[in-house]
């Protein structure tokens, strides 16, 4: 998934890694140690630096007054330096991670009890909640209403995945903390601090007996935490590659930890300095107990080697990427684990970019392979002047950003369905090595276009949102980079019903534009949907969350949620777009949040509980 907000990704990916900052403490001692370490009027200390965000640092290294003292060095050098004198991300306060509730209440995880597990509530990742574990109706929805908000601290991207279980909300936040909250009332029962941002969701799942959840970071790090206290039970780094990074949530499965991994290495072929590409996707088995890897399948099988020079005598490797953005499915017949790629990174393309491969559960020997976009090799090289580290391919960039979803069309016929930034949704065969069954075209498609995070189905439809933004570049003197990235408030979204069986739509929900004099707007719909009988929920870029009905694709409800909110633990919560994870809907409760301001969408922090009345 393309990165336009680079800086922000790697500078958390490089906080969360020790090496990078290492490096970056050798690269200030040579090159700014004798000016920072003893200050005059005009240079800052080190301590004052420190104070700066990343961004700052950054702008003052590549084009401000520090780029003397910078130059010679590669973008990884750059940001290493970066992570060594900004390791926090800046001078905002931590969040406090004190418990507030002033109640005790148990904390127990019972077998069929309603939860929302990591990504979707079923290993089929359906993202469908039937009606006993939802606790809302199609009458309800229209009664939603408030209950409490959460400022998830001092962010502009709100994109976790909410977890429920026991009574207790679990997220995580750009800043790298994971909470456990009352899901009645949002008081926190535990706070834990990761070595870096958490873009993926949580997941629930035991250790010896003993509720656990489980998680990764931006700097590839996994976690396993008791789940009634907070504590640390293991941290682990399985793949020692310099540019991993999670996105994807884990699956729990009998005893074992599924992590997909991806990297940022993408977005370093602007560099001409960058020699691209050494990067392949993975999934890794991880026993739940003690962290420890018991399979790890590559996407690419074998590792990258040098192909070419490119125009500026850099070395370029391939084949790369393939990344896994989105979590695992599972599928309990087959004994099968299947997940969606990315794009290669570099030449030469490979067969595994853009596919849904099937690996064996215990082993994770690959199975089979069914690439649905071919040639699809592209890094931001490809957008640059000077076109470096760009392969011959040259995109389009229609990697997946969302699982695969097995259900069952009756019978004994099953399928995987899953839509595509190409704008087009499949149907593939699991019995027969991923042969395809239908494909509809549902959005224009673009590299943050098509279909972005995910889709919900039921037994007989899946519903797609579509994202196919307009986006555009502004100047803006107050921004360090010196512009901002613009979004068209009449170009995007939509949201269709296709059948399960032979992909025809049977609904389309009419887009509704951004409310005039909103800015940073767009009525895009990236963000995942979600199912329950009757309604399926989508949140826009616009801000709204909007509940449609399943039947017909009218509007049962909708609710604005940019705008500032009391929240139960202190500073107002301020809501904005609504992008990557969707609503968790469980007990009779809707957990969303809101904050995106990634490709120019407003900022946010605010995590957002509703109820039937606000009761």
């Amino acid at each position: 998934m393309r990165y336009v907000c680079l800086l922000a990704v790697l500078t958390s990916v490089l906080f969360a890694q020790a090496s990078p900052a290492q490096d970056g403490a050798a690269i200030y001692k040579e090159r700014c140690a004798k000016c920072h370490d003893a200050p005059t009027e005009r240079i800052p200390s080190l301590a004052t630096i420190k104070a700066m965000s990343g961004e700052s640092i950054y702008v003052a290294l590549s084009s401000g007054a520090m780029k003397t003292q910078a130059d010679g060095l590669s973008t990884l050098e750059i940001f290493s330096l970066i992570g060594y004198l900004a390791p926090t991300g800046g001078a905002k306060p931590a969040e406090s991670l004190t418990p507030t509730c002033k109640a005790a209440r148990e904390f127990k995880v019972s077998a069929g009890a309603p939860e929302w597990n990591g990504w979707s509530p079923s290993v089929t990742n359906s993202r469908f909640q039937d009606a006993a574990a939802a606790g809302l109706t199609r009458t309800d929805v229209g009664k939603l209403k408030l209950k409490w908000a959460f400022n998830l601290g001092d962010v502009t991207v709100a994109r976790s995945q909410p977890a429920f279980a026991g009574g207790r909300v679990f997220i995580g936040t750009a800043n790298g903390v994971v909470y456990s909250l009352d899901a009645d009332s949002g008081c926190t029962r535990w706070g834990f601090r990761a070595a870096g941002a958490i873009r993926s969701g949580v997941t629930i799942g035991d250790v010896n007996g003993a509720p656990a959840v489980f998680f990764g970071d931006a700097g590839a790090n996994v976690y396993a935490l008791n789940a009634k206290t907070g504590e640390q039970l293991w941290k682990v780094h399985p793949n020692s590659h310099y540019a991993t990074t999670i996105t994807g949530t884990a699956r729990f499965y009998k005893g074992v930890v599924y992590q997909p991994l991806a990297s940022f290495e993408e977005a370093l072929g602007a560099d001409p300095n960058f020699e691209c590409c050494t990067y392949r996707g993975s999934v890794v088995a991880l026993d739940a107990a003690t962290g420890k890897a018991t399979w790890q399948t590559f996407t690419i099988e074998e590792p990258a080697k040098p192909v070419h020079a490119t125009a500026a005598g850099k070395q370029q490797n391939g084949p790369s990427g393939a990344s896994i953005w989105s979590a695992p499915t599972i599928d309990e017949k087959l004994g099968a684990l299947y997940v969606a790629t990315g794009d290669n990174y570099s030449d030469p393309p490979t067969d595994s970019s853009d596919a849904i491969l099937a690996m064996d559960l215990k082993t994770g020997k690959l199975l089979w392979s069914r690439q649905l976009t071919p040639n699809d090799a592209y890094n931001t090289g490809c957008g640059a002047p000077n076109g470096a580290n760009c392969p011959e391919a040259k995109g389009p960039d229609f990697d997946f950003g969302q699982s695969p979803i097995l259900v069952t069309l009756g019978g004994s016929k099953r399928a995987l369905v899953i839509a595509q930034k190409s704008g087009l949704v499949h149907a593939v065969d699991p019995e027969r090595k991923g042969e395809i069954l239908w494909q509809t075209r549902a959005g224009e498609g673009s590299a943050l276009g098509g279909s972005q995070w995910g889709s919900a189905a039921d037994s007989q439809k899946i519903y797609v949102a579509i994202s196919d933004p307009g986006i555009g570049v502004a100047a803006d003197p107050k921004s360090p980079q010196g512009y901002k990235l613009t979004l068209d408030p009449n170009k995007g979204g939509g949201l269709h019903a296709l059948d399960l069986k032979t992909g025809k739509i049977l609904w389309s929900a009419k887009v509704t534009p951004c409310a005039a004099g909103r800015t940073d707007c767009s009525p895009a719909q990236s963000a995942a949907v979600t199912a329950i009988p009757g309604v399926v929920f989508s949140g826009s870029v616009d801000g709204h969350l909007r509940a449609y009905s399943t039947s017909t694709g009218e509007i049962l409800w909708d609710t604005d949620t940019a705008r500032e909110f009391d929240a139960v633990n202190g500073k107002p919560a301020h809501g904005g777009s609504i992008d990557a994870a969707g609503v968790a809907v469980v007990n009779g409760m809707l957990f969303t949040n809101s904050g995106y301001n990634q490709w120019g969408g407003m900022p946010g922090n605010a995590l957002l509980a509703f109820s039937v009345d606000g009761k």
